[in-house]
């Protein structure tokens, strides 16, 4: 088993380069090999397989949330929750009433199909978009979709579940269960971020290694107490990343690359049981239904909710025509197709096998085409290459100095003095500069340039007097001169507080 799981590893990473290459979803390998496994492997474990996906759920969405910058999608977020509610509802509802007449059940049941397939995946999306130069407030949609309709979907298909085994279960139950499952996860997301935050920071760790690993228990307890308290412990995990993601925190780097990597192991273990739960026999058995429900998704039902639910944004055509068809269906799906497993459902293991299929399906055919098509509406620039500029302070015990990364915003007051004429804090120090694919050496005479990224070596306690001289504008410093001059004291002020 041991050596199982190495070789599986290893398969995984050389299947998402390859992957990438063809355009393809990695979820798509990790899948296949697990089926491919199957004839050898007999696993048919529902509970172990949603405790597993959860866990990685967790995983990923906290590392999709720390990676969201908020000044980014603070412009779109409307028309991002409009997708991942008004979408989701739309989308879930057309396609259960398909499902109800090409499956020949009814029409709860039907809905319930359509709740499970309803939410998209953004790390599918991503993977398969690799550099491409997208326009970024599309990319920071689909990015904002996925963070938060998950919750969403997750809401409908319980409440489904619900209502099919207790038919007479009371709507206005469902109605203030939905409101208090998005409140309390918003809260304790934002409460539970600003607590683990003022931890990171102030806690003093024997070795910086440890610094991911709190990271990590703080998103798995964030989900945990949220859910015990019926609250939407996924959506209250995004909101905890993203709060922690756009602070300053100590070890950020260390967090970061430590996510990311857990995060695609946590995929690759997924998808590979979740593809050993399926018995490629029975997919041939709803080969022609879930294909037809596949076509009838991609095409009909997730445009109609985004071109309604984005009715009144200010979103071209175009763009609403690309993130129509950008909305892979991944881990979410597959993971919520256990839930009527493990509820007992009559043809529990159908509506799994449907959902299954229909996601495999949307990742190869979107997947392939997702880039293709962005180049077709014209919604693609040159190709940008990111620099590869890596520093971080490595420490074996406690230290009162860390490497903090600056970028330098537009607007800023910085980029108007040279490094000599910026009182930093006592002890601080500027190291290295990134500018473009450049690194900088600096000296006293360096003047910074907006975009640029500052590495700068600084004690702990000085990392919020570093980030207010970072943060004050051209504007403020203007006045300051200004009221200088009217109170005659000329020009004699050369430095930036």
């Amino acid at each position: 088993m041991m050596l199982l799981f190495g070789t599986l590893l290893l398969i995984g990473v050389a299947g998402a380069k390859f992957s990438n290459r063809f355009n393809v979803p990695s979820l798509v390998l990790f899948i296949v090999v697990g089926m491919a496994l199957n004839p050898l492997i007999y696993f048919d474990n529902a509970k172990l397989t949603q405790l597993l996906g959860v866990l990685a759920l967790i995983i990923i969405l906290f590392e999709g949330g720390m990676q969201t910058n908020y000044r980014e999608i603070r412009p779109i977020l409307g028309s991002a929750l409009s997708l991942a509610t008004v979408g989701v509802v739309l989308t879930a509802g057309i396609i259960g009433v398909c499902a109800s007449y090409i499956l020949d059940i009814s029409l709860l049941e039907g809905l319930l199909i359509g709740a499970i397939v309803g939410s998209t995946d953004a790390a599918a999306v991503f993977a398969v978009l690799g550099s491409q130069n997208i326009k970024k407030r599309l990319t920071s949609t689909l990015e904002a979709e996925s963070g938060t309709n998950d919750p969403m979907a997750v809401f409908l298909t319980i409440s489904l579940i619900e209502l099919i085994k207790v038919p007479d279960t009371p709507l206005i139950n469902m109605l203030l269960a939905f409101f208090w499952q998005m409140g309390f996860g918003l809260a304790m997301g934002l409460a539970l971020g600003w607590l683990f935050t003022q931890v990171l920071n102030r806690i003093q760790l024997d070795t910086s290694g440890l610094y991911p690993v709190l990271a990590v228990g703080a998103a798995i307890f964030t989900y945990s107490s949220t859910a015990m308290l019926h609250g939407s412990g996924f959506l209250a995990v995004y909101v905890l990343g993203m709060v922690i993601g756009n602070k300053d925190i100590t070890y950020r780097y260390s967090i970061v690359r430590f996510n990311e990597g857990f995060a695609w192991m946590m995929q690759i273990m997924m998808f590979v049981v979740l593809g050993l739960l399926v018995f490629p026999n029975q997919l041939l058995e709803i080969t022609w239904q879930g294909l037809l429900l596949s076509v009838l998704l991609m095409f009909i039902a997730r445009p109609i909710g985004v071109f309604i639910s984005l009715a009144i944004s200010n979103f071209t055509f175009k763009e609403k025509t690309l993130i129509a068809w950008s909305g892979l269906r991944g881990a979410v799906p597959i993971v919520m197709a256990t839930y009527p497993l493990i509820a007992g459902l009559e043809g529990g293991q159908m509506f799994f096998n449907v959902v299954f299929f229909v996601v495999l399906t949307s990742a190869l055919l979107q997947g392939a085409t997702i880039s293709p098509l962005a180049r077709r509406l014209g919604l693609v620039g040159e190709r940008k290459v990111e620099p590869m500029h890596t520093m971080e302070l490595i420490s074996v015990g406690k230290t009162n100095m860390e490497m903090v990364k600056k970028t330098v915003e537009p607007g800023t007051a910085v980029v108007k003095y040279m490094l000599h004429q910026l009182e930093l804090p006592q002890d601080a120090l500027i190291t290295a500069i990134v500018r473009g694919e450049c690194m900088i050496s600096p000296n006293g005479t360096t003047q910074m340039e907006a975009g640029d990224v500052a590495y700068i070596l600084v004690a702990k306690k000085d990392r919020e007097a570093l980030r207010s001289l970072f943060t004050v504008l051209v504007e403020e410093v203007d006045d300051e001169q200004k009221n200088d001059e009217n109170n005659g004291e000329g020009n004699e002020k050369h430095t930036l507080r």
